[in-house]
């Protein structure tokens, strides 16, 4: 039987905070901006340790971006934080021309994002971020699957001169990532290995990935389950490596199914070895206020969703 070891329950944006507050310690150049939500980001004890590289902007993420845009000339390294929604719509303009465009060394870490926000509603779960930022040249788009993933890819993104673009969330899930392991920009990880169907995963669809393997294992079907938790640059050679074994791919995410990791999957599939391929993905649609897990089964991005569309795909083999 396929068994991750649980280390515990914790949300993602807390290991954003802790890993905030290290790579702090570890590099002064690192400061930090918030658009009024220092709180909701576990950004405080970054605030209490280094009072003099914090800055307040208040609800005013334009002026964020634009700050921090212009901190990366004296040599800084910026961390801005909100929620994802307006880590990336609100500000899309200023990231673009001045970010992105100017390849600044700005990272943007964005918390609260897909549906597993919950509660607040479909005007603040943002479904399209992935596909914004990944469509912008220059830009490294990382969406880590733990707590102990997000700490250790907010640490990481310190040692790249690029524009960033950390998604994380809000809700309590399952700590799986060893607080040792390595973490490598645009190298996936393979959590099981298979023979029957290749299951590509992000962010909290990686742990529902994790159950849908296991389920599998029940009916006698061997799933390759990869966390890939850097979007751009994307690893193909995980990728076309596990393909050529299974033939048949299902990915999933916590997004919209336009412009997210399923399309960026698709683009190597059809470039280089075409085989039948499921998305597990929010269809085109708006959330809506509701608890986080019943959303996701609502919204069709659960363990079972995965499941059928492993049993799909897995039809479609020639």
């Amino acid at each position: 039987m396929k068994e991750v070891e649980v280390l515990g329950n914790k949300d993602t944006r807390s290991g954003f905070g802790e890993g905030l507050l290290e790579v702090g310690r570890k590099n002064p150049d690192v400061v930090a901006l918030c658009a009024d939500l220092t709180g909701s980001l576990k950004m405080d004890a970054f605030v209490k340790e280094f009072p003099d590289r914090f800055f307040q902007t208040g609800i005013a993420e334009a002026n964020m971006i634009g700050m921090a845009a212009g901190m990366t000339i004296g040599g800084k390294i910026p961390y801005t934080g909100t929620f994802a929604i307006f880590s990336t719509g609100r500000v899309y303009d200023q990231i673009r021309q001045s970010i992105a465009y100017s390849k600044k060394n700005v990272k943007i870490c964005a918390s609260h994002a897909g549906l597993t926000l919950g509660e607040d509603g479909a005007t603040h779960q943002v479904l399209e971020d992935i596909g914004m930022m990944k469509m912008l040249p220059n830009m490294t788009v990382i969406v880590p699957a733990d707590f102990n993933q997000t700490k250790q890819a907010t640490i990481a993104i310190a040692d790249i001169d690029s524009p960033v673009y950390l998604r994380f969330g809000r809700p309590v899930m399952p700590i799986f990532v060893k607080p040792d392991a390595e973490f490598i920009i645009g190298k996936a990880d393979t959590i099981f290995e298979g023979t029957d169907v290749t299951i590509i995963a992000c962010g909290h669809m990686v742990w529902k990935s994790i159950e849908a393997a296991q389920e599998l294992e029940k009916q006698g079907i061997s799933a390759e389950v990869i966390n890939m938790h850097t979007i751009k640059p994307l690893d193909k050679n995980a990728i076309l490596k596990s393909i050529a074994k299974t033939r048949c791919v299902v990915t999933a995410e916590e997004h919209m199914k336009n412009g997210g990791l399923g399309e960026s999957v698709a683009q190597v599939i059809v470039e280089n070895d075409l085989v039948p391929q499921e998305f597990v993905a929010v269809n085109d649609t708006f959330g809506e206020s509701g608890n986080p897990m019943e959303l996701m089964t609502k919204y069709g991005i659960d363990t079972q969703n995965v499941v059928d569309a492993a049993l799909k795909v897995i039809a479609r083999k020639k």
